[in-house]
């Protein structure tokens, strides 16, 4: 009798809803951005992953090989949120060049100091397979709201005009920079500088980056 009511206690449970196709992988990707913020590069392990995402240890593997798989997927995803967030100063810019590459470049800034664990993981991490065709895709796009944005400026296509991509190369290691040190803390020399505006004397410093007359043109 006692076994007969343990079993229907059991039956009684509510029962956890088992994952759907696709939804495994997105849990996976949610709980390694999560592991990722929290441990570090040095403390992530796809193990580490799957508790946090409620999983056996084993579940991961019918999505992702091992952990640089899963991490290279998350690259994607910050890839893909990171040309939003650029695209979204654009669009508050208007439609002046000039300052739609600025926006870019503090779209750039945003996204590294909203997403500091998965801005380095995309930009400083040999773990991510760059060859992958879904990350390739994402970082190439990322990439040319840089290139249009000085295209647009300059009136040319930088990728035909290597002085046009001179001043990509100017502003992007001027946005990168920008937002890789005040990730790191290095720059609280400007708090004298900035007048209580930082975010405009950012915006000062990118536009810098890309002068009013193309220089030393090919």
């Amino acid at each position: 009798m006692g076994d007969r009511k343990s079993a229907e206690a059991k039956a009684d449970r509510p029962r956890k809803a088992p994952y759907h196709h696709g939804d495994l992988r997105e849990a996976l990707l949610r709980a390694a951005e999560a592991e990722l913020a929290e441990k570090g590069m040095e403390g992530f392990t796809l193990r580490g992953c799957a508790k946090r995402a409620g999983v056996s240890h084993a579940a991961p593997a019918h999505h992702f090989k091992d952990a640089n798989a899963l991490l290279t997927e998350l690259a994607a995803v910050g890839f893909a949120r990171f040309v939003a967030a650029m695209r979204a100063r654009q669009n508050r810019a208007g439609t002046d060049p000039r300052k739609r590459l600025v926006g870019a470049g503090l779209g750039y800034i945003d996204f590294a100091r909203a997403n500091p664990a998965l801005f380095r993981l995309m930009f400083s991490s040999f773990r991510p397979d760059f060859e992958t065709i879904n990350l390739k895709t994402e970082a190439t796009d990322a990439f040319a709201v840089l290139v249009d944005s000085v295209g647009a400026l300059r009136g040319v296509d930088p990728r035909t005009d290597r002085s046009a991509m001179r001043d990509v190369a100017s502003a992007w290691a001027t946005a990168h920079g920008l937002a890789d040190l005040l990730l790191s803390d290095r720059m609280n020399f400007m708090d004298a500088i900035s007048d209580g505006h930082p975010e405009t004397l950012y915006a000062d410093i990118i536009s810098r980056s890309v002068p009013d007359r193309l220089l030393g043109g090919d």
